[in-house]
């Protein structure tokens, strides 16, 4: 049986830290063995399998390593290639060659991996600046952002652009005001999925956030999306926020711009808001089910839909969690 490799990593408590180190340990009757040590020229945020390689964020470096046998019979890290330009790399996400990267102050890079020139090179970046907190891949063109202004976002690569920089700018499809720190993105389900139900089908991504906030992100079928848009813009109607607080302003994207004047050494903060876009609030949505037989049939009469058919349709969405 192929032995288990583990990988650590650590560097001195700094910002931009200039030294770190990547340690792999092995296990063997059930404990931790160190069986190699890799020093880096700066903090290792993020380690990731890749194709059989490690692929590290270093800084403002992605960096792979390959695992090498030495003429002793040990083995040892090595360096392969890297991809250098941000600022600083924290959070990596990867799918086949693809390396999606999200910057502490920019925003979501796509990089690809050359087995043949053996080299890193970047496909496509976002032309907006966030200061991420957390990325995941949704496809292979389509990107999910979490940013330090409470904010979820999605990217899509446009490989359908008539020219080169077309096809190099991953463009802002989905906004969304989600009211909490994302920390991390995971691929997975919190409840058993029934594969002979509609639910089953539904893929979801799990987040978890730095209030212990544990929410489910689920990528609904155009219909679907279509139709609870509809009774999601019906229930603003009957259902009212507490002190008159519109759930339209809540759910928009709020976002600081923060610029610097180096000759009066002052940052200015602009602030705005953009509305929600391809996001639902599924909290919203099945709070249709708390609702008196009177409001149901409100909303029922506005969509021209059958109480049962709504219940029916929002209750299926709650199986997703």
């Amino acid at each position: 049986m192929e032995p288990k490799f583990w990988k650590l990593s650590s560097s001195q408590l700094e910002f931009l830290s200039t030294q770190g180190r990547i340690l792999v340990f092995v296990v063997e009757d059930q404990k931790l063995q160190p069986i190699a040590e890799k020093e880096t020229n700066g903090a290792v945020h993020s380690l990731n399998a890749f194709n059989g390689k490690l692929l590290a964020a270093v800084n403002q470096k992605i960096q792979l390593f390959k695992w090498v046998l030495r003429e002793d019979g040990g083995r040892e890290l090595q360096s392969e290639c890297g991809h250098h330009g941000h600022k600083p790399a924290l959070y990596v996400q990867t799918l086949g060659d693809f390396i999606v990267v999200g910057d502490q102050m920019n925003t979501i890079s796509l990089l690809i991996y050359k087995h043949e020139e053996g080299a890193i090179e970047e496909r496509a970046c976002g032309s907006n600046a966030n200061q991420m907190s957390a990325v995941e891949i949704i496809g292979a063109d389509i990107y999910l952002g979490a940013q330090d202004n409470f904010n979820l976002f999605t990217v899509r690569k446009n490989s359908e652009g008539a020219t080169d920089e077309e096809q190099g700018r991953l463009e802002v499809v989905g906004k969304y005001h989600l009211g909490e720190f994302v920390n991390r993105f995971r691929h997975g389900s919190l409840v058993m999925r029934l594969p002979d139900s509609d639910a089953g089908q539904i893929p979801t991504i799990i987040f978890g956030t730095d209030n212990g906030v544990i929410g489910v992100i689920a990528f609904l079928p155009h219909e679907q999306y279509l139709f609870f848009e509809k009774l999601q813009s019906n229930l603003r109607k009957v259902i009212k926020g507490v002190g008159g607080l519109s759930h339209e302003h809540w759910r928009s994207f709020y976002e600081e711009k923060k610029t610097e004047d180096e000759l009066w050494k002052s940052v200015f903060t602009e602030k705005k808001t953009a509305d929600a876009t391809n996001f639902l609030d599924g909290d919203l949505i099945e709070s249709f089910l708390d609702l008196g037989r009177g409001g149901m049939e409100e909303i029922a009469k506005a969509m021209a839909v059958p109480v049962e058919e709504l219940m029916k349709r929002v209750e299926e969405l709650t199986r997703l969690h």
